[in-house]
Formats: structure tokens, C-alpha cells, sequence
């Protein structure tokens, strides 16, 4: 098939990617022109594990190209996903601005039957409202259907996501585009769930959130068997072990973040609300995620003697988790700002983060050295591989305040380290 990728982020270009290697032609359509002259060099504009490669190999192929084009990329294909960000609102829901814009332009173009493909993560209804804007934007009446497909890819691991999914969902009332659907995906031996669109689009949102919920549950438990001297991890490994339950996402940190969970879990508050119906659940998930930050800073100010003025705090990790460049809503800005705000000297490092951050220095060398404290707020794996004992002589003090539970306590503490993590006793 012809597919038109209307959307060159992480989750467009990783789509148009896979759908290359399923042996399918794909074009990218993005307004901004330096991204697209990037990606037709083979270059990617953020930073994912694995698939700069994969875009090197099927741009050289010229099974991918780009464009900024839309009347002509839009005639031209048969398929069309629309992966354009859906950034929160000020009321807490989704910001549709961009599926609209992408919308009407697919009604001004359309020339022939396409099946247009909701692929970004949108409230309930949306594939609706996509039909809607289609038809009006049309001159001529032309036929086609609206399809949600929902995608599940995790920043970081995103190209493993894509090639070997947990399911695949399409949300189509159309046997016709049922049908084209099934074709793309024959390749895929995942469940496949078939169901009204409504249905696909509330079953992004849950999982998200259901996700994000797992998350401020071990958070907020880890506060009370902080409280009782417990290790938080042994609690996780034995409840995790449970296949109902299962280990994933019951990892005690500094808390969530990123371009997903934050948005989608307001979001679907938002749809409750609106229904009459208030989440009560995700409402006490989103409180509990926001102070985790500050319950981590109130760790730090009591270990080092009840206040950060002056005092020289070297953090470790900008990103909202490891192998992603992406900071959006990541738990470290938070501790910054609240570090900052108790007058601490703040220096930063991460691995990919490099423009746009303040305090930032070029080396982990540079950022520890004269810390009177360390804080590790990302899990990257160039932090646990670290050669602590040389970071020591470089530190004022040997204090390590392990947001994300990833160091071995008693290896660092031998090493003549005071660590403190979260509720890891």
C-alpha cells in the first residue's frame, strides 16, 4: 500500500518505519521543513534506540520519503495516519488543534476512497469529529472511512514496540476499512482487537492510565514503608510476582512523566468529568505523582541538616526516563525547580539532553565535582556503570540521593558513600 504518515515525531516516523520493513511505500508529511530535510538525510530530530539505522536503511531504499507537501501527499496515498501531537489543554483535556488542521486538509484534497487512520492518542469521540471535519472540507462528496488505531509504544524501547506488539487495536464501524486494516497488519502474529472506535480510543486512555495508577501506588506505599523502615523493593518483587499483579510499573521512584501519562490520565479525567462520572482514582493518582518530587527534596533537606542554601547539588538525569532525549513533564525539572528554590547551587549531566537546560555541564566530572550531594533523578545505564570511586574525591561530600532505586546500597556504602534512596532500608 501507499501510506501518507501525517506527523514526524517518535511515534509517526517509528510507525512509517515499521510499515517500510512490512514491505509498504510511506511517505512523511511534517509543515516543518528542517525536520524534513533531516529525516531525507536519514537523520533523526530526537533521539530513539536503534532507529536512526532503520531510517538510514529505507531512506537509501527509497521506501520512505518526506515531503511538506500535503495537497500532493495526501492524492497520493491510499492510506492515511494522522500522528500529530495532542498536547494538553488548559482545561486538562486533550488539544485537538492539530488533528483538526489535519482534518480539513485531508477534505480539501481528497481526490478518491481513503482510509483515514487516527493513530495519536485522542479523547472519545474523536474519530467522529474527524469524519466531520473530513465531510465538511469536502467539495465533491467522496467517500471514505475513519479508523482508530491507537498506538502503544513506549519512548525508549520504541522500535522493539512496534515490531513485536502486546496487540493491535482497530476501531472502525467499516467492513471496508476493517478489512484494509487487517491486510496492513497481516504480518503481526499479536492478539487483534476489533471493536467500535469509541471503544479503541478509551482503551488507549485506560491503559495509560491504569499504567501511571500502578506507578503512584508503589510511590505512595514506599512513603509509608519508609515510615516503617522497609524496603520498598522487596515489597514490589513480592507482590509483583503475582501474575495478576506482575512486576512491571512497580518501580519506586521520583515519579512519572514524559508526553503520555501526564496528558492522557488528565485527559480522561477530564472526559469523566464532563460525563458527570469523576475518577476519583486517577484525581488521587495525579496528587500522589505530584508530590513525589517534593517528598524525595524533604529527603534531601533532612539529611543534610534541614537546608539546601548554598549547598551544591549535582543531578544526574534530565530526561523523563533512560534512552529518551524527551523532558517533557520528567520529575527532574521538578526537583530542580523546588532545589533552586531553597537557594541550592544546581549543576545537571545527562546523557542526551545536551540544549535548552540551564545549569547543564559538559561532563559527569564537571557536574559532581565540589557537590555537597548527588542526586541520581534518571535511570540511564551510564550511572549505574559508573566508577564511584572515582566520583568520591571529587564530591565535597560522598552523599547519593538515588531517586530511582538503581544503585546497590551496600556497594556504594562500602565504598564510603552515604546513600539514601527511596525507601530502600
Amino acid at each position: 500500500m501507499n501510506i501518507l504518515i501525517v506527523g514526524t515525531g517518535y511515534v509517526g516516523t517509528t510507525t512509517g518505519l515499521i510499515f517500510c520493513e512490512l514491505g509498504h511505500k510511506v511517505t512523511g508529511l511534517d509543515l516543518d521543513l528542517q525536520k524534513i530535510q533531516a529525516l531525507q538525510a536519514g537523520k533523526l530530530h530526537f533521539y530513539e534506540p536503534g532507529l536512526e539505522d532503520l531510517l538510514k536503511k529505507h531512506t537509501d531504499a527509497k521506501n520512505i520519503n518526506f515531503t511538506n507537501q500535503t495537497e500532493n501527499a495526501i492524492k497520493a496515498n491510499d492510506v492515511i495516519f494522522i500522528c500529530v501531537g495532542t498536547p494538553q489543554g488548559t482545561d486538562g483535556n486533550a488539544d485537538l488543534s492539530f488533528v483538526k488542521n489535519v482534518a480539513q486538509s485531508i477534505g480539501q484534497h481528497m481526490n478518491q476512497y481513503k482510509v483515514i487512520v487516527t493513530k495519536s492518542t485522542v479523547p472519545v469521540g474523536t474519530a467522529a469529529l474527524v469524519t466531520s471535519v473530513i465531510a465538511e472540507n469536502q467539495s465533491t462528496p467522496i467517500p471514505f472511512d475513519v479508523v482508530s488505531n491507537p498506538e502503544f509504544l513506549r519512548e525508549g524501547s520504541a522500535l522493539q514496540d512496534a515490531l513485536h506488539p502486546d496487540r493491535i487495536v482497530i476501531g472502525t464501524t467499516s467492513e471496508t476499512a476493517k478489512a484494509i486494516m487487517r491486510e496492513l497488519y497481516k504480518d503481526f502474529s499479536c492478539p487483534v482487537v476489533e471493536t467500535h472506535p469509541t471503544a479503541s480510543e478509551m482503551i488507549k486512555y485506560a491503559a495509560n492510565s491504569f499504567l501511571a495508577l500502578k506507578i503512584s501506588y508503589i510511590n505512595e506505599l514506599a512513603r509509608v514503608c519508609d515510615k516503617l523502615s522497609i524496603n520498598v523493593n522487596d515489597v514490589s518483587n513480592g507482590i509483583g510476582l503475582d501474575h495478576r499483579i506482575n512486576p512491571h510499573f512497580l518501580k519506586a521512584g521520583m515519579g512519572y512523566g514524559g508526553s503520555c501519562f501526564p496528558k492522557d490520565v488528565n485527559a480522561l479525567i477530564y472526559t469523566a468529568q464532563q460525563q458527570g462520572t469523576p475518577l476519583s482514582i486517577l484525581e488521587a493518582v495525579v496528587n500522589v505523582n505530584a508530590e513525589q518530587p517534593i517528598y524525595f527534596i524533604e529527603k534531601i533537606k533532612q539529611a543534610l541538616g534541614g537546608e539546601l542554601k548554598n549547598k551544591t547539588i549535582a543531578v544526574l538525569g534530565l530526561s523523563f526516563k533512560a534512552n529518551t532525549d524527551d523532558t517533557r513533564e520528567s520529575p527532574s525539572f521538578t526537583l530542580i525547580e523546588r532545589l533552586l528554590a531553597e537557594k541550592a547551587i544546581v549543576k545537571t549531566h545527562d546523557p542526551m539532553v545536551k540544549s535548552g537546560v540551564p545549569h547543564q555541564m559538559l561532563t559527569i566530572e564537571e557536574t559532581v565535582t565540589g557537590a555537597d550531594a548527588l542526586v541520581l533523578a534518571t535511570d540511564w545505564k551510564e550511572y549505574k556503570k559508573l566508577h564511584w570511586e572515582s566520583v568520591k574525591p571529587l564530591m565535597k561530600q560522598p552523599v547519593i540521593f538515588d531517586g530511582r532505586n538503581m544503585l546497590d546500597k551496600d556497594q556504594v556504602q562500602k565504598l564510603g558513600f552515604y546513600y539514601f534512596g527511596i525507601s530502600n532500608h
